[in-house]
């Protein structure tokens, strides 16, 4: 795996421990959070969704991929522009590095 390969997969990590502890905010059992990460799940499921996969990072076992994406997905739109606006910067980062290693600053 490449430097950005471990960079997206920290911030996707983050993502969706974030989404999941909000299961529990507060002490109380969010029934929101469950409705959007069950239709988040099927979404994917049945899409065959794979973020992890688009990103040239495929799993070892099928359907990890797919289920964490339909976690992501549950946080809706502005969450996921999000998410690409912070992997786009990452890879931004990695053509500059890439660049100035062959010399082209």
């Amino acid at each position: 795996m490449e430097l950005f390969g471990l960079i997206a997969v920290a911030i996707v990590a983050e993502s969706i421990w974030e989404t999941i502890k909000m299961i529990g905010k507060d002490g109380r059992f969010n029934w929101d959070i469950i409705g959007a990460l069950l239709i988040g799940l099927l979404i994917a499921l049945g899409t065959g969704a794979d973020l992890f996969q688009l990103m040239g990072i495929p799993f070892r076992v099928p359907y990890i991929g797919t289920i964490l994406t339909g976690l992501l997905i549950s946080r809706g739109a502005n969450f996921m522009h999000d998410l690409f606006k912070a992997l786009k910067i990452s890879n931004e980062i990695k053509a500059a590095q890439k660049a100035k290693i062959n010399g082209r600053n």
